[in-house]
């Protein structure tokens, strides 16, 4: 990871009385990577109003015995116990958790999820399985998803079928040429509540590389697509990390919120405009965005593109739809 000059970090805070909820994080000691509860506090102690949070699941902490359909139930169980051991505070973190479960297991996922409802009645929320997959190997990270269609198994729908029957929200990750599969997806299951983590990811590198004016408009069409269908919404963020292609991490000085918002805010804004503020919330993807820039920047960037919107819209892009999403009160 590059070590970037402090000087972009030290913004000062826009907006600071405006309420958010961070609606995608992890925490992490694993993959070579350490972002543990302080680092996370460390991140939200520079004056942003964070209410609360939400853990989206990273593999971390899966238990090492038992059936092996039972073990991402550890990560619940981790996260748990590392949130229930924390003093009252302002910020509630890990108020939603977002587990994992092998969504092809069918009707069969529903020991999972009731064990993962055992390992946190309070704060499980729903499950991420990702579904991103590419033919190009600098694309594909194979420890991601091995099925090139997952969207379209049958098993895998009867599983996701499992969440909406129980009112889980389901959260996935893909590249921007698998829009057209998640729109199929939601026009299949209607009911289940779709989340469409880092805005369906237009894919920057690999065979991707100097083609961003093509990407972009691909991606746009499928976005467009994808937003007629009521069921979902899309985190606003993901945008730093280097499979976008800007090259954000390679810096020696840290991007300011300036730079990064004009970079980002056609990406941002064709989303919401498609979809709505009622349908999209902006998310920190902290630490793997942090990896690019600060986090009061990161947020201070989201700001700044959400400037001329109404303090309605903006608390929806900032806190009402992860609360409704997420069943969080704040």
């Amino acid at each position: 990871m590059v070590q970037h000059s402090t000087v972009a970090e030290r913004e000062a805070i826009l907006s600071p009385e405006l309420p958010i909820i961070d609606p995608h994080h992890h925490l992490m000691n694993h993959y070579g990577m350490r972002y543990e509860i302080d680092d996370l506090k460390s991140d939200m102690a520079d004056g942003h109003n964070i209410l609360a949070t939400v853990y989206v699941e990273c593999r971390r902490g899966y238990r090492q015995s038992g059936p092996p359909a039972l073990a991402p139930v550890g990560e619940t169980e981790l996260i748990d116990s590392i949130v229930s051991a924390l003093p009252p505070g302002r910020t509630r973190f890990c108020a939603g958790i977002v587990a994992h479960a092998d969504l092809t297991l069918g009707d069969a996922v529903d020991e999972v999820l009731d064990a993962h409802l055992a390992a946190s009645p309070e704060r499980f929320r729903g499950i991420r399985h990702l579904a991103a997959w590419d033919a190009d190997e600098t694309v594909h990270m194979t420890m991601i998803n091995a099925y090139p269609a997952i969207l379209d198994e049958p098993s895998f729908r009867r599983g996701a079928m499992r969440l909406a029957a129980r009112g889980l929200s389901f959260d996935t990750w893909i590249y921007h040429p698998q829009l057209p599969d998640l729109a199929r997806f939601a026009n299949a299951l209607p009911n289940l509540n779709i989340v469409l983590d880092h805005i369906g990811m237009p894919v920057g590198v690999g065979p991707y590389t100097g083609r961003r004016s093509e990407v972009f408009e691909n991606w746009r069409h499928g976005i467009r697509a994808l937003a007629k269908h009521d069921n979902v919404v899309v985190k606003l963020g993901g945008f730093v990390m280097p499979i976008t292609g800007f090259g954000w991490h390679e810096r020696a000085i840290a991007v300011g919120s300036e730079e990064l918002s004009k970079a980002t805010r056609d990406y941002y804004m064709t989303v919401i405009d498609a979809f709505g503020p009622k349908r999209c919330m902006f998310e920190s993807n902290f630490p793997m965005d942090r990896e690019a820039c600060a986090y009061n920047v990161l947020w201070n960037s989201f700001k700044r593109i959400a400037a001329d919107f109404t303090d309605s819209e903006k608390d929806d892009l900032f806190r009402r739809t992860a609360a409704r999403l997420y069943r969080l009160e704040t």
